[in-house]
């Protein structure tokens, strides 16, 4: 099989042109396209700050990630993985940060300083190549790993095959009787390569549409009692339902 080039999306106007490309290839996909309209490109910024603001968003409504995020960037201007790797944990902690997530962005950190990531040759790579570099590392699960690359590197073929909303937004799209577990989803992708990313923007968009919701909240808890959500922190990441893998966190706002 002849290899095939790596995609980024950079402009809208790349992302049109992959959307058309990827309706050519799978026209089940344009009536999706025609209800949902052409979904905005969004990007994030790439390398450490990148990923370490999607871990501060893990399991938080959008709001209080943005809170978070904006307290950990004041305290630490310029944000650069050193001055997180040396910072003490109950600094970190006071700014909003569980236990789980201060451990997995110093791992990060950490990776970064002893040259096991280096986010400038992740760029080059195809998408499942960097997948597979982002998830040998302690704190980067897939999700997080195939939500960076799309949002903040523009991959047009990484796929969160995990994420509920996807799985969702497919079984609407595709006319499929039961929502699709991740290893299902990931084998109806290997039809969208290389746009299997442009395929999420897609259908994201589409869930939107058809749950009237802002954005792709994974899920929404009411508050807890804090000794609850203490315990929940301690978790790792990651919570099962009816089989299936649950990932964390909320899509589609903007990163």
């Amino acid at each position: 099989m002849p290899q095939r080039m790596t995609q980024f999306l950079h402009t809208q106007s790349d992302l049109a042109a992959a959307l058309a490309r990827l309706v050519q290839a799978d026209p089940r996909l344009a009536p999706v396209l025609a209800k949902a309209g052409e979904p905005a490109l969004r990007r994030g910024e790439p390398g450490f700050p990148g990923i370490a603001r999607i871990i501060c968003g893990q399991q938080l409504s959008t709001a209080s990630a943005r809170a978070i995020w904006d307290r950990l960037q004041a305290a630490f201007d310029p944000f650069h993985h050193d001055a997180l790797r040396r910072a003490r944990a109950d600094r970190l902690a006071r700014l909003g940060l569980s236990a789980a997530k201060i451990k997995s962005i110093k791992a990060i950190a950490n990776a970064i300083a002893g040259g096991e990531l280096d986010f400038d040759r992740l760029a080059q790579s195809d998408a499942d190549a960097a997948h597979a570099a982002l998830i040998a590392l302690h704190g980067i699960g897939p999700w997080t790993a195939d939500i960076y690359l799309l949002f903040c590197l523009g991959h047009a073929d990484a796929w969160p095959a995990g994420d509920l909303a996807l799985q969702e937004s497919a079984r609407i799209a595709l006319g499929l009787k039961e929502r699709p577990t991740a290893k299902e989803l990931a084998l109806i992708a290997d039809a969208w390569r290389p746009w299997r990313g442009v395929a999420a923007h897609l259908l994201w968009g589409y869930y939107h549409v058809v749950k009237r919701r802002e954005g792709v909240a994974v899920e929404t808890k009411p508050t807890k009692p804090r000794a609850a959500k203490a315990a929940e922190r301690t978790s790792a990441g990651k919570t099962k339902r009816n089989g299936r893998t649950k990932r964390p966190g909320a899509i589609g706002a903007k990163p």
